[in-house]
């Protein structure tokens, strides 16, 4: 944009416009829908045909720093206020100082205005104090030990029960040949509670409810041996296991984790080159430098063009709803008032609440507090899917000491943007969940049953 469109590198707030735009853009389709359908809520329950023909978005900027995000026109997908919405505060943390090489953008006051069913209008991104970062960031290799890992199935009657022996046995026997190692072995019952995406009043049995699950064991350890050997004790399940087990699969491997290091932007060299492919361009035309012939190349339309003309009987279109107040009084889940994206930075999460009504984030404010979100939050911290109550106060302990709660306000969108800090397990690189990036920490904040205020 600065060579194209003729900027200076001192004008920030031009800048900061195009930054936006590259921040908008970086995810693909998830501007354009991807990522955004969820059935069963009338505000995001897109039909599969709009989804599959979804197109990537593109950005039309001009000299003086306008900005409008797009998408091919008459392709499946939807770009709106709420994918826009949902899009800018994506793995952002305080939107008032989003950290990018070139700028630190203050992006509270931006707000997104439809032209069309294509198009979108993007205003108000600004440099904040301080605008040019003075450090950048490296990411350091670092060896962290030996991993060892297994899963297996159960179904049908009392399958839990069985997984949750299986369980018992494995970290019996690794405990016979490598005493004191069950500390670095983790679980989790896949498809009864491993990714913690239930609401804190739910009290409904999930045992009865399943049908199949697998468990997972995951275990970190110092020494290669002790990783080999929790694959060989994890397969004699097959045998010498519970009832009913199957689909047995483990692996071992080094474990390798990035860590994150601040390096003065002094201190980081870089250069440009150009290459050069053997066809020569001469007039629109190609020229094969070997035979020396021009060959004028076949056409080929772009994917969202095959995309209408493959389905040119399909309607492309977002939801249509009656948008009104959320009702107050009464308990409901946060589905119903708004949408919501995580994010992750590091061992740090994000997610936004985006209401569909602008207004409500008011009474969203006095409800989405530190302290409610901790709350929430804190069954990530559980290790196992049958935490005792010892368990269970050495979470909650541990949530209040380490896990700490930012509340943004974003005023240009009417929305909240909550920081979670030290919830990800150390982070994607060396996470040993079953959502290592936490992408699930959206749902889970909106499976939440809340009262609105007046």
């Amino acid at each position: 944009m600065v060579y194209e469109l003729g900027w200076n590198w001192g004008d920030l707030k031009l800048i900061a416009q195009g930054s936006l735009a590259g921040h908008l853009l970086e995810c693909g389709c998830q501007l354009t829908g991807g990522y955004f359908m969820h059935p069963g809520d009338k505000h995001r329950d897109m039909s599969l045909p709009c989804l599959l023909g979804s197109s990537l978005p593109y950005a039309e900027i001009t000299f003086d720093g306008k900005v409008c995000m797009a998408k091919a026109e008459g392709s499946g997908g939807v770009l709106n206020f709420s994918t826009c919405a949902e899009q800018l505060l994506y793995e952002v943390g305080n939107p008032a100082a989003y950290i990018t090489p070139d700028v630190v953008i203050d992006i509270r006051d931006v707000s997104f205005h439809s032209l069309s069913s294509h198009k979108v209008i993007c205003t108000e991104a600004k440099p904040a104090c301080g605008s040019i970062p003075d450090k950048l960031l490296q990411l350091v290799p670092k060896d962290c030990g030996w991993k060892g890992w297994g899963e297996i199935s159960y179904g049908g009657y009392e399958c839990v029960k069985r997984a949750k022996a299986a369980d018992f046995l494995v970290r019996s026997w690794m405990e016979e040949v490598c005493p004191g190692v069950n500390s670095c072995i983790i679980s989790y019952i896949i498809g009864h509670d491993s990714l913690k995406a239930i609401s804190i009043d739910d009290n409904c049995s999930l045992e009865k409810a399943n049908k199949d699950i697998r468990l997972r064991m995951d275990g970190l350890f110092e020494l290669k041996e002790h990783a080999v050997q929790f694959t060989k004790e994890f397969t004699a399940l097959y045998t010498n296991g519970p009832a009913g087990g199957g689909g047995i699969s483990t692996g071992h491997k080094k474990e390798i984790i990035l860590e994150k290091k601040l390096v003065d932007r002094e201190n980081i060299f870089w250069k440009h080159g150009v290459k050069f492919s053997k066809a020569l361009k001469s007039n629109n035309k190609l020229m094969d430098p070997e035979e020396g012939s021009m060959a004028v190349p076949k056409p080929v339309l772009p994917l969202s063009t095959q995309v209408k003309m493959d389905r040119s009987s399909m309607e492309f279109s977002s939801p249509e709803v009656d948008l009104s107040p959320a009702p107050c009084g009464q308990k409901i889940p946060l589905y119903n008032v708004a949408h919501s994206r995580a994010g992750d930075k590091g061992n740090d999460s994000n997610f936004s609440i985006i209401p569909h009504f602008p207004t409500d984030v008011e009474r969203l404010k006095l409800i989405i507090t530190p302290q409610w979100v901790k709350e929430v939050v804190s069954t990530l911290l559980n290790t196992y899917s049958f935490p005792d109550s010892e368990a269970m106060d050495e979470r909650n302990r541990l949530a209040y000491e380490n896990i700490t709660v930012e509340v943004y306000e974003v005023k240009g969108i009417h929305s909240l943007n909550v920081v979670v800090r030290n919830i990800l397990d150390g982070g994607v690189n060396c996470s040993r969940r079953i959502d290592r990036h936490g992408k699930t920490l959206s749902d889970l904040i909106l499976s939440q049953q809340v009262v609105l205020p007046s």
